[in-house]
């Protein structure tokens, strides 16, 4: 298992150097001029010009990349333009949050969606399943932004103004209380709830008729023993495997929700980044999302091996 996931973080270089290098290239075909967004529009052509050539922006396109890998590897990655900071610093200040609010959607749609997949799995083609489905097909078609919105006209705007309250009932934007958690975490936990439940149902029907699971009733066992001891155990590979894959996307959706309920992590962190054409700010956010994909894979994968006796790693 060890050797494994030593060749797994070997070949995690190539993927973050080619995602580093296709980040790289292709915010510099954005139109605009980092040197003019810093100087100002009202810049003197001396002062862009003295700006270009302090950012390396005067020299051709690989070797601008092959200075800034090298410095990569050395740990750097450069000043942001904007704060005049280390990059590093920026992101370190930045990353817990956006894991905290990650995690938290990752467990909520966990708790909510496998549990309802299960559900509508052991009462199939009835009205339970029918309204299950109907409930995940919503979080799958609402855009986390949308939600965002709503939910703050919602809680912020709509309630309160019912109830006759001179406050929101919950906070629409910013961080400090768990309260200030909520509407980001249901906003964001939505559309990975609803995947959720719709892939554990399938894997529950798929298994709920194999022979094992009809050799377990007829021995007698109670049907929740069946349903979660034998049955959910044997569907969880593929399901743990969405769930993986839906931490990475939280991490990508958390640039969305953190833009609309203001909340300071990476993703608010690189959506300022862009508007202000700060270059090494958004190569070294876009690095680390990718870093937490990989990550997150490696994990699936070695979770594969505790979940199912059969997979092993050589």
């Amino acid at each position: 298992m060890t050797t494994y996931i030593l060749r797994r973080l070997l070949y995690a270089i190539p993927v973050l150097i080619g995602a580093s290098f296709l980040v790289f290239i292709s915010i510099r075909w954005v139109p605009g001029d980092p040197a003019v967004a810093i100087a100002g529009e009202t810049a003197t052509p001396e002062l862009i010009a003295q700006i270009r050539q302090d950012m390396g922006l005067n020299e051709p396109l690989l070797v601008q990349y092959g200075i800034y890998l090298r410095r990569m590897f050395q740990g750097d990655m450069g000043n942001s333009v904007r704060s005049r900071l280390p990059v590093t610093d920026e992101i370190a200040l930045r990353l817990p949050r956006t894991l905290q609010l990650a995690s938290m959607s990752l467990l909520v749609a966990a708790a909510i969606g496998i549990p309802i997949g299960v559900l509508s799995a052991t009462r199939a083609n009835t009205w339970i399943d029918g309204g299950s489905m109907i409930f995940a097909l919503l979080g799958v078609s609402m855009p986390i932004f949308w939600l965002g919105l709503m939910l703050i006209v919602l809680f912020a705007v709509t309630l309160p103004r019912w109830l006759g309250l001179n406050e929101p009932i919950l906070p629409p934007t910013g961080t400090g209380t768990w309260k200030h958690m909520v509407l980001p975490t249901i906003a964001l936990a939505a559309n990975s709830m609803a995947i959720q439940a719709r892939m554990t149902r399938a894997c529950m029907l798929e298994v709920l008729r194999a022979d094992y699971i009809r050799t377990a009733r007829s021995k007698g066992l109670v049907e929740r023993t069946v349903i979660y001891s034998h049955a959910l155990r044997n569907a969880l590979v593929p399901i743990v495997t969405i769930v993986g894959l839906q931490f990475g996307t939280l991490l990508g959706g958390a640039v969305l929700t953190e833009t609309v309920f203001a909340w300071p992590g990476i993703g608010r962190l690189l959506i300022d980044a862009i508007s202000f054409r700060d270059y090494p700010v958004i190569q070294g956010t876009v690095l680390v999302i990718t870093l937490g994909f990989v990550l997150v894979n490696l994990l699936v994968d070695v979770l594969y091996a505790y979940l199912d006796p059969r997979i092993h790693y050589s």
